[in-house]
C-alpha cells in the first residue's frame, strides 16, 4: 500500500540570512534523513560513524543562535505596535502571499513571526516573552525545544504554525489529549484567522465528512492516535484488503467508502491530504515513550475454541507453582516454563484435546495466563470499567479504551479478571508512532524534558534538541530523596509529610504511579481527616478544574502522572509567602524526565517552590532493575544509589527496546517496498 505522503527530495542546505532565497522548511540537519520511513540502515564503520556524529551534532549548542535571532524578531515590535488594524492586516497579506510564493527571505520570516507576535497580542491580550519567540524559531527550524512548564507553549506554537500554514500544505498540531486539542485549537482561533489561516480539530467520535474538513483546514489540531489512525484508514481504503467485504471495510474505516460517493477509490473517500508538517506537544511523550507502541487497525475473527481455551488456561494457572514450574523476569516481564513446569503441563492438559493437543500452542496458552497473572496488575496496567478490561497508560496515567494488549494477552488478562473475553483479531493494518512520525516531511516539538532524549531524538527523527531557558529564574527547591525501608513506610512518610504542610496551609500535589497507589494514600489522608482531591484514570471528572486549584491555600490534591497536562497551577493569595507549591513524589518514575515533568509543577514562572521524592527499596525501579544481592543498603547514601541505579538501568533497557523496533521498521520498509506492497 501506498503512503498518502510521498517523499518529496530533501531540499537544498539552507542559505544564510541576507541571500536572495532562503528555504526555512528544513534546516541543514534536515538533509540528512531521507526516505520516509528513516534512512537505510548503516552497518560496520558507517553505523559506528552515525552514531559518534549523532551524539557530537545532538549535543551542539544552539539556544544563544535563537535567542539571538528572537532579539531580531523583538526590533519589529515598536513599529508594529504603531500601525492601525489596516496597516498591519495588510502587512500580514504581503508577508503571506510571499511565503506562499516561496519568495521570502530569512529577514521575512523574521518579520512574519514579529507579525504573528502582534496579531495575537490585539486578539488575546497575550505578547510572546523573548524566550517564547526563541523557542517558536527553533520549532520552525525542525527542533525539539525543552520548554519549561508553565512557560506558554500554547501561545509560542502559533507562530511556526501560522508561517508554516501560509505555505499551504497543512500543518497538524499533535497534543496530549482530545480535551486540549479542541481546548487550544479553539483558544487561539482568533489570532489565526487574524493571520488568514483557517484551523480545525479531530477528536475521538467524529464522523468522516467532519475529518476530512478539519484536515483541509490550514492548520488541525488533533492527536497522535487520531493522526495516525486516519492515516491507517485511508491507506485501507486505498488498498481495499484484499478478501475483506466492503462492508467490514466500510465499518472498519468510519463508513468512508459509503459517504465517499462515486465508484473506485477516490481522493473524497481519505479524510487526509497528506503529512507535510508535525507539531507535537509533550514531544519525549509522543516521539519515545510513545514511539514504539503499535496502532494497529484488526478486524474480527471469531474463534469460539480459542476464546473457550483463554478460560481454560486462566483455570489451569492455579494448579503451577512459582520457582518450580515457571519462573518469571521482571526486568524483561516475562515468564518461562521450566522442565518440571512443562512436563507438568503434559499431564494436567492430557485429555482436554483441542487446542491443547498440541505441545507448542498448549505452552504459549499456559505462558500468556501466567504473564497475565504475575506482572499485569489491576490499578497499575487496567482497570475493569462496565465489564471490560482498559489498558492504563503507565507513562500518562490515562484510561485508553481503544487499545488492546497484542498476541492473546488480552484475553488472558479478561479470562483472568473472569469478565467477557472479547474474540481474537486479525491486524488489517498497522504502524508504529515512530514510524509515523518519520513520515513527516517536517517534524518539531516541544516539552519540558526532552534534553535527557536529545540524542535518541536525533538519532530517530533527526530531530536536534534546543534548551530554552524560563522567562523569570527558577527558585524551585528539590530536595533530597527520602529513602525508607518498605512500602507501608513510604506512604506513612507521605502523609506525615502532608499533614505537616496542609497543617501550614500550604497547597500540596502529591504525584503517584498507579492508581492502586493513589487510591492507597487516599485511604491514609482520610483516616487522618485531610480533605483532598484524587485525579488517576478512573476518578478524572472535571480534571481541568481540580488541577487548576491545586496552588490554593491549604490544598491537598494526589495525582498519578494524568494530571495537569496543559492546565497552569495558579497560587493563591499569600501562597507564595508560605513557599509556594510542594509537590511530593510518591515513588520514582522507571525515567528521571517523568520525575521532572511531575516536579515541574511546582515553581513556575518565578514563583516559589518545592519538590521531593520519597521511595522505597519494595518500590519498582528498586525492584525490577537492581539485583537482589545489592538491596541490602549499607549505609545512609547507598539506597539513593540504588534508586539512581535502577532508573538508568530502566531507561537504558527502554531505549534498546525502541531500537529494536527502529530496527524491525527499517526492515519491514525495506522487504515490504521490494515485495511491492509497501
Amino acid at each position: 500500500m501506498t503512503t498518502l505522503s510521498p517523499h518529496l527530495p530533501s531540499p537544498s542546505p539552507q542559505h544564510e540570512p541576507g541571500t536572495a532565497r532562503y528555504e526555512p522548511p528544513s534546516a541543514w540537519w534536515r538533509t540528512m534523513a531521507t526516505p520516509p520511513v528513516g534512512p537505510k540502515p548503516l552497518r560496520g564503520l558507517d553505523a559506528a560513524w552515525d552514531a559518534v556524529l549523532s551524539r557530537g551534532v545532538a549535543a551542539v549548542p544552539r539556544r544563544g543562535r535563537y535567542l539571538r535571532r528572537a532579539q531580531r524578531v523583538l526590533r519589529y515590535e515598536d513599529e508594529l505596535r504603531a500601525m492601525s488594524e489596516a496597516d498591519l492586516s495588510l502587512r500580514q497579506t504581503e508577508l503571506r502571499e510571499r511565503v506562499r510564493l516561496g519568495r521570502d527571505t530569512f529577514a521575512d520570516r523574521l518579520h512574519a513571526f514579529a507579525v504573528v507576535r502582534e496579531l495575537a497580542s490585539r486578539t488575546l491580550g497575550l505578547r510572546a516573552y523573548p524566550v517564547q519567540v526563541a523557542a517558536a524559531l527553533a520549532l520552525d527550524d525542525g527542533c525539539v525545544a525543552e520548554v519549561a512548564t508553565g512557560e506558554g507553549k500554547t501561545l509560542l506554537a502559533t507562530m511556526p504554525a501560522v508561517v508554516a500554514a501560509w505555505r499551504g500544505r497543512g500543518v497538524h498540531v499533535l497534543t496530549a489529549n482530545d480535551y486540549l486539542a479542541q481546548r487550544d485549537a479553539e483558544a487561539m482561533r482568533p489570532v489565526y484567522q487574524a493571520c488568514g489561516v483557517s484551523v480545525g480539530f479531530v477528536v475521538d467520535g467524529m464522523d468522516p465528512p467532519a475529518r476530512r474538513a478539519a484536515y483541509a483546514d490550514d492548520i488541525t489540531y488533533t492527536t497522535n492516535k487520531e493522526a495516525a489512525a486516519d492515516f491507517l484508514r485511508d491507506r485501507l481504503v486505498q488498498g481495499r484488503v484484499r478478501g475483506l467485504p466492503d462492508v467490514m471495510l466500510d465499518r472498519l474505516t468510519g463508513g468512508r467508502l459509503s459517504q465517499g460517493g462515486g465508484g473506485g477509490v477516490s481522493a473524497q473517500r481519505m479524510v487526509q491530504r497528506g503529512l507535510e508538517v508535525a507539531i507535537v506537544d509533550e514531544a519525549d511523550a509522543v516521539l519515545i515513550d510513545e514511539g514504539v507502541t503499535p496502532l494497529i487497525i484488526s478486524g474480527d475473527a471469531p474463534n469460539a475454541e480459542l476464546t473457550d481455551a483463554f478460560a481454560q488456561a486462566a483455570v489451569l494457572t492455579g494448579r503451577f507453582q512459582p520457582g518450580e514450574h515457571y519462573r518469571v523476569d521482571t526486568q524483561f516481564r516475562e515468564v518461562r516454563l521450566t522442565k518440571a513446569g512443562q512436563a507438568h503441563l503434559d499431564e494436567v492438559t492430557e485429555g482436554l484435546g483441542g487446542l491443547w493437543s498440541g505441545r507448542r500452542r498448549a505452552e504459549e496458552l499456559l505462558t500468556q495466563a501466567l504473564t497475565a497473572a504475575e506482572l499485569f496488575h489491576p490499578g497499575q496496567h487496567y482497570v475493569i470499567r462496565e465489564g471490560k478490561v482498559v489498558i492504563v497508560d503507565e507513562s500518562t496515567g490515562r484510561l485508553m479504551p481503544d487499545r488492546t494488549w497484542r498476541e492473546g494477552l488480552h484475553q488472558a488478562v479478561e479470562a483472568k479478571e473472569g469478565v467477557e473475553v472479547t474474540a481474537p483479531k486479525d491486524t488489517l493494518a498497522r504502524i508504529s508512532f515512530q514510524r509515523f512520525f518519520r513520515m513527516y516531511r517536517r517534524l518539531c516539538g516541544m516539552t519540558g524534558t526532552a534534553w535527557e532524549a536529545r540524542h535518541e531524538l536525533w538519532r530517530t527523527y533527526r530531530t536536534p534538541t534546543v534548551r530554552i531557558p524560563t522567562n523569570r529564574p527558577c527558585i524551585r527547591t528539590v530536595e533530597g530523596d527520602r529513602v525508607l525501608q518498605t512500602k507501608d513506610a513510604r506512604r506513612s512518610a507521605v502523609a506525615d509529610t502532608v499533614q505537616t504542610l496542609h497543617a501550614s496551609g500550604r497547597p500540596v500535589l502529591v504525584g503517584s504511579r498507579s492508581v492502586t497507589e493513589s487510591e492507597a494514600l487516599s485511604v491514609l489522608l482520610n483516616q487522618r481527616g485531610i480533605a483532598h482531591n484524587v485525579l488517576n484514570a478512573v476518578r478524572h471528572e472535571q480534571e481541568a478544574e481540580v488541577v487548576a486549584a491545586a496552588g490554593q491555600r491549604g490544598a491537598v490534591t494526589i495525582a498519578t502522572n494524568m494530571a495537569g497536562r496543559g492546565t497552569d497551577i495558579v497560587l493563591g493569595d499569600g501562597v507564595a509567602g508560605l513557599g509556594g507549591l510542594h509537590v511530593l513524589s510518591a515513588e520514582r518514575n522507571l525515567s528521571r524526565r517523568i520525575d521532572r515533568q511531575l516536579f515541574g509543577r511546582a515553581a513556575r514562572q518565578g514563583d516559589p517552590g518545592a519538590a521531593q521524592a520519597v521511595v522505597s527499596l519494595e518500590d519498582e525501579v528498586v525492584t525490577r532493575y537492581v539485583p537482589a544481592a545489592l538491596r541490602s543498603p549499607l549505609g545512609p547514601v547507598v539506597p539513593r544509589w540504588l534508586v539512581r541505579l535502577g532508573q538508568r538501568r530502566s531507561q537504558k533497557r527502554a531505549v534498546a527496546q525502541r531500537r529494536g523496533v527502529l530496527k524491525r521498521d527499517q526492515w519491514l520498509a525495506e522487504s515490504l517496498g521490494f515485495a511491492g506492497v509497501e
